[in-house]
């Protein structure tokens, strides 16, 4: 039975005792109640979307907090790039108290604002999101870090935000790891100095791209594989690594989310990362 969901209790949290390890098993943290009220301007922004449609997600990115995507008046825009600054502030807050192992260790990427329902629209495969997959960034090799993600469902209607999620990431590597493609470590030189990617792709980045594409064409085992559907209610805030725990977005509109990484050498336990999961099952260190 599949039953990733740890629900943080207000006793957890005043205890102080570190999450790492039910997050590096698998675990979706899901915290219920915790604080991020919007002022009145700001309620605007889950009473319509504030995005200019080109992309899905409206996002901050850099020193700089530089907005993406957005829509409305200069005073709106304003407006929404310092709730994303703000909703940062709380990611780094809410990670800090409850996962002080990865103090110092951690860094922090996009900020987004996703006001749109979740696109069921028949698109290919590769970009259907509501399919079962694990995170992994065509243009952006990780190498030796995890992908970390903050979420916050901020619908003011009542509507959840629904996720299937997976069985454990080990047993699905067994299914798919003996039909990937053998990694070349001169494609992925070309590759990073063609400047298709922004930096050479390791082994691992490469088997979980062709992990994410595999599991998401596999028709059969999006319907038949062990999965549970689970439901986020508004004021929810949920935090998993996305690069570990399958998912796949069914549902929801009005969310927040930020993206961190964090090296696999950070980790309360490092031989729980994806990379050293994959390293034992192919009985070697990866490339």
């Amino acid at each position: 039975m599949i039953s990733p969901i740890h629900t943080v209790s207000a006793a957890e949290m005043q205890a102080g005792r570190s999450l790492a390890g039910a997050l590096e098993d698998g675990a979706v943290l899901l915290f219920p109640d915790l604080d991020f009220p919007f002022s009145d301007f700001e309620r605007r922004f889950v009473e319509r979307p504030f995005a200019d449609g080109k992309a899905k997600n409206v996002n901050i990115r850099g020193a700089g907090a530089e907005l993406r995507g957005a829509a409305g008046s200069p005073e709106e825009q304003e407006a929404l790039r310092q709730l994303l600054i703000r909703y940062r502030r709380f990611s780094e807050e809410l990670i800090a108290r409850v996962l002080p192992d990865y103090a110092g260790r951690i860094s922090f990427a996009g900020t987004s604002y996703r006001p749109f329902e979740v696109d069921k629209r028949k698109m290919s495969w590769r970009r259907d999101d509501t399919r079962l997959h694990v995170d992994a960034f065509p243009s952006n090799p990780i190498g030796e870090k995890r992908i970390l993600r903050v979420f916050r469902n901020i619908n003011p209607s009542g509507l959840t935000r629904h996720w299937r999620v997976g069985e454990d990431f080990g047993a699905m590597a067994d299914k798919f790891l003996p039909k990937l493609p053998g990694y070349s470590p001169l494609s992925a030189r070309l590759l990073a100095a063609l400047r298709i990617t922004k930096a050479r792709r390791s082994e691992y980045d490469h088997l979980m791209l062709h992990l994410h594409d595999a599991l998401k064409q596999d028709e059969t085992y999006q319907k038949d594989a062990p999965q549970a559907e689970v439901h986020f209610q508004p004021g929810q805030t949920w935090v998993t690594f996305s690069d570990l725990v399958m998912h796949g977005a069914m549902g929801g509109r009005y969310m927040l989310e930020q993206t961190a990484y964090l090296p696999v050498a950070a980790q309360a336990d490092p031989d729980k990362s994806p990379q050293r999961i994959l390293a034992r099952k192919l009985g070697r260190p990866l490339r």
